[in-house]
């Protein structure tokens, strides 16, 4: 048969070739364009910012890390690649092996240059990308100080572990890498050209090969004996220790001990490696090398094992005492949480058996804590903030407000506080045009705030009471400057400013309150990145990918970009070491709407300190939905270092130095001078409105649950273990999130903003303790826990939360609020310290429409105190259910005890009446008149709701809901007023 002639290779023509040449060259332009755009755009902002100096001191120091390893990686590799290639043997015995590998040396031979250059090339990139990423690490060891503290075992300064040692092991690891690689490289370069002869009869390494590979083979080693060295600090990280951090009993007395011998092992061993340069013979080495392994195995790791299993385990609580208290000195160290104010509260009470006349008169003397009870949840009230103070679709509300507070008349209050920001989520969809986005519809406008502690009564009732409100915005608080370029709902960009002589563009707020004019304005702030010459156009347009930065009349000489806008990615930013907590604040300050942030320096480095994952450890049942979640990264040592603001209308950032004895910021301080300013260049009002951080408290929080024990056998058995309870008013298991109240603190002449939480004990509802944080400027930062009694016999949230729901005024109320035409929403449930022994409960119940523009809007106040719950349309009416008739009054009003109101015997317990079930909807008489009447009323008032909100009609929603309000009372009078029947 004939054989086939071979197929020829088909080949490309010059034209396909100069084609293919062409769109590889146009890729590799695109993508260098493209970087050098995002480079150059980021540097604008950062010069605009006046950050300049983080930009070029990160982009210098990656650059740095980026050179010395990617030389040091691929240089090295290369260099041992072409010593083994430059000793090569000439001659070689022939044999099958020899044979095989000639097709490879000669297909390598001519390309060697362009090999070996390929090879240092790729693995310089690849460890020049690893190395810049630690970018901040050399920075820390760079600007490295003392922490004025020494770690217990090897009376090293605290600094040395989080700034020097992780420097060190950085380098260690790329040492490692470096001879690694050569390794490798350095056996197949010998064995490809001969040097390596592995089935070649005779001897099997050439002189030349030998030493290279004893020569690295030595440093490989002497390395191991650095690691060694470096693994006896390391020890202050260890994990040994079942319930805490830290070198533990074992790692002291076992693997400290071990880990000094293998360092002699290992230097004894790289040694003989290099000796071998002379020697010529592997067997001295490898004895050596196969002492240090059995070394390892023996004293590194079965003799601890031993010691662990045999002597420690059998009587840890006291083997591991000493180191116990290490750990939980550290650890409260490292959190913050060294100086806390233990107090012993209610020691005396027995929970559920309340004695009245001293409750009474504690809550009669209680002067600040309950005037100040907050009625309002700035996680419900969103809804009702949009339907009363949007104004236009354009603005929004984020969904979870602010508490802040504002000393007014000489009163100090907490308002629930909101900015009326541009939603750019909300434009229909003839808004949705690139001009009215990003050149029309640029910013919000207006401050917006309610007293924390009241609603509007009457037709209205339920409503937060607005004292400052409205466009153009008026109220009790003075905004001078209330327009918002920079929020938390703003995620786009805008083009704004325009010569003097051009007219307004930028829709500002409505005309008069009317639906349909509107007055314009230009942007004359500081803030933005001029974009008035062609190349700024340019850049902007590969940047954003958009033609209409070249082609619009929108974008003239006096343009400027506003980018990066929201207020915690401006302060990540332009401070990229700091940590930002989740929740940013508006606070008017000077007349200007200022957005104040806390920001973080965290480290992984702090000997014994328990380590905890960030993101994790500092959520709540409201991150994700109310609040920004914090990155899952590990951590053990963090301080609020930086107080942060962000200028609503110019975008303008100033970090202050809040925590002067941090040594972490010190560190940074140094890396980026005069970015963080001094703290006693904060202004006076800035200080009276910055909050104890709401992401700090929460990690603190958990800290506390295990390590507000001292005794370290205490600490070890687990028998006073707290835990953070779940949030009673959530259905998922999340935890309960702090709360700010105004509220005076045992041992305090007056009431103090603060955040609190309660703490359950661990794996029941009981309460155990109560935890607060001062935000007050005098005594920032001092955190106080109550503890109760150790039998735990007040009740929890959870518990608190079902005897409500269980109440028999409360279950009926639920089953009408939960309808086809509206639904009961529970407020935040807050924990209110009252006198030396008490521990009072109050929970706003909030009732919401189920339409497209309902909101929120409070009904009723539920209170509990001991097994006592009160449930009324005020707290005052609550209070006089729990305490006595009048109590709530005098406690709400400050005003003591009224004159024809004896301290007597307190009104019956709201949960002892027995209100039968609302009547089905079967039809028909019950009989009663007025209770017929009530259900009628109350038929027609849900019926009055959902029309008003299927029309959008806000004030006809809050008037159905009023009468809806006033027949639930009237039903529930004619259920009391009825003759009990039989079997009751």
């Amino acid at each position: 048969m004939a054989m086939r002639p071979p197929v020829s290779v088909p080949t490309l023509s010059r034209r396909a070739k100069v084609v293919i040449g062409a769109i590889g060259v146009l890729l590799v332009l695109f993508t260098v364009i493209g970087t050098l755009t995002n480079v150059y755009v980021d540097y604008l902002w950062f010069d605009e910012t006046g950050y300049t100096e983080v930009f070029w001191t990160e982009l210098q120091t990656r650059a740095l890390l980026f050179a010395v390893a990617g030389v040091a990686t691929g240089g090295l590799t290369a260099l041992a690649i072409y010593l083994a290639y430059r000793f090569r043997p000439t001659f070689r015995p022939m044999s099958l092996e020899q044979q095989n590998l000639e097709r490879y040396r000669q297909s390598l031979e001519p390309r060697r240059t362009l090999v070996l250059t390929a090879v240092a090339v790729v693995l310089g990139l690849f460890a020049g990308f690893t190395a810049q990423g630690n970018w901040e690490t050399w920075l820390r060891f760079r600007n490295a100080n003392d922490f004025g503290r020494t770690d217990p075992q090897f009376g090293l300064d605290l600094s040395f572990f989080v700034f020097d040692y992780p420097f060190y092991r950085l380098l260690l690891g790329f040492g490692f890498a470096i001879v690694l690689l050569a390794l490798i490289g350095s056996l197949l370069t010998h064995y490809v050209f001969g040097g390596l002869r592995l089935q070649t009869p005779g001897q099997k390494l050439t002189s030349a090969a030998m030493i290279q590979l004893s020569v690295l083979l030595g440093l490989f080693v002497a390395l191991k004996a650095v690691a060694y060295w470096l693994d006896r600090y390391g020890l202050v990280y260890s994990d040994r220790g079942e319930l805490f951090a830290g070198a533990s009993y074992t790692d002291v007395n076992a693997l400290l001990p071990a880990k000094t011998i293998l360092v002699f092992a290992a230097a004894v061993c790289a040694i003989a490696f290099l000796a071998n340069v002379v020697v010529r013979n592997f067997r001295l080495p490898a004895a050596a090398l196969v002492l240090l392994l059995l070394s390892s195995l023996v004293i590194g790791v079965a003799y601890p094992a031993i010691v662990q299993q045999f002597v420690v385990r059998p009587s840890a609580n006291e083997r591991e005492a000493d180191y116990i208290e290490r750990a939980i000195a550290a650890t409260r160290d490292a959190y913050g949480l060294s100086d806390v104010e233990y107090v012993d509260y209610a020691q005396q009470s027995t929970g559920e058996e309340v004695d009245t006349g001293a409750a009474l008169a504690e809550l009669r003397n209680d002067t600040e804590t309950i005037p100040n009870a907050r009625l309002l949840d700035p996680n419900v009230l969103s809804d009702t903030f949009t339907a009363r103070q949007q104004i236009r679709n354009v603005y929004g509300f984020p969904d979870k407000l602010d508490i802040d507070r504002y000393t007014i008349n000489g009163e100090t209050r907490d308002y629930v506080v909101a900015v009326r920001e541009l939603n750019s989520a909300g434009l229909s969809e003839n808004q949705d045009t690139w001009i009215n986005r990003h050149t029309v519809y640029t910013h919000g406008n207006g401050f917006v705030a309610a007293p924390a502690n009241e609603v509007v009564a009457g037709q209205e009732g339920g409503e937060p009471n607005f004292t400052t409100r409205d466009l153009p915005t008026v109220g009790n608080i003075p905004v001078e400057q209330p327009r918002i370029y920079y929020g938390e709902l703003i995620d786009d960009y805008s083009v704004v400013g325009a010569p003097e002589s051009a007219t307004p563009r930028e829709f500002d707020q409505p005309e008069d309150g009317s639906d349909q004019g509107q007055i314009n304005n230009t942007y004359d702030g500081k803030g933005g990145v001029s974009i008035g010459s062609f190349f700024r156009q340019l850049t902007f347009a590969i940047y954003y990918r958009e033609r209409n930065f070249l082609l619009s009349s929108a974008v003239n000489d006096a343009s400027k970009v506003l980018y990066v806008r929201d207020p915690r990615d401006r302060v990540e930013k332009a401070a990229p070491f700091l940590e930002v907590d989740g929740d940013p604040y508006p606070a008017v300050i000077d007349g200007r709407v200022t957005w104040i942030l806390d920001g973080y320096t965290t480290s992984d480095s702090f000997p014994y300190s328990e380590s905890m994952e960030l993101g994790e450890a500092a959520s709540d049942a409201l991150t994700g939905t109310g609040t920004t979640a914090l990155p899952n990264e590990q951590f053990n040592y963090v301080r609020n270092s930086v107080k942060a603001t962000v200028d609503a209308y110019d975008g303008t950032v100033t970090l202050y130095e809040w925590d002067q004895k941090d040594p972490v910021l010190k560190a940074y301080m140094r890396a980026f001078p005069g970015i963080v300013q001094p703290r006693e260049q904060m202004p006076e009002e800035l200080v009276s409105h910055v909050r104890y951080p709401e992401d700090l408290f929460k990690l603190q929080r958990d800290i506390l649950t295990r390590y507000h024990v001292s005794d370290p056998v205490d600490f070890y058995n687990q028998n006073d273990r707290w835990q953070v309870p779940a949030d009673p008013t959530q259905e998922t298991q999340a935890a309960q999130p702090p709360y700010y109240i105004l509220a005076q603190r045992p041992g305090d002449p007056s009431a103090s903003f603060q955040l609190t939480s309660a703490l359950n004990a661990f794996r029941r509802e009981n309460l155990s303790s109560f935890i607060s944080a001062s935000s007050d400027p005098a005594t920032y930062g001092q955190i106080q826990v109550l503890r109760l009694p150790g039998n735990t016999p007040f009740r929890g949230p959870q518990q608190v939360q079902q005897s409500f729901i269980t109440n028999n005024q409360v279950r009926p109320d639920l089953t009408l609020f939960n309808s086809a035409e509206s639904r009961a929403v529970f407020g935040n449930l807050l924990t209110l310290p009252i006198g030396e022994d008490g521990l009072l409960y109050v929970e706003p119940l909030y009732v919401e429409g189920t339409g497209e523009n309902s909101f929120p809007l409070l009904q009723k106040v539920l209170v509990n105190y001991g097994d006592r719950v009160g449930y009324a349309d005020t707290l005052a009416e609550a209070l006089d259910q729990v305490f006595g008739a009048g109590a709530g009054e005098a406690a709400t009003d400050s005003g003591g005890t009224p004159a024809d109101q004896p301290a007597g015997e307190p009104a019956p317990p709201a949960e002892e009446p027995a209100a039968p079930a609302p009547p089905s909807d079967a039809g028909g008489s019950s009989g009663n008149a007025a209770l017929d009447e009530a259900v009628a009323n109350i038929t027609a008032a849900l019926a009055r709701l959902q029309a008003a909100q299927r029309d959008g009609d806000f004030r006809g929603q809050g008037d159905a809901l009023a009468d809806l309000e006033a027949a639930v009372e009237a039903y529930n009078a004619a259920v009391a007023a009825q003759p009990a029947t039989p079997g009751d």
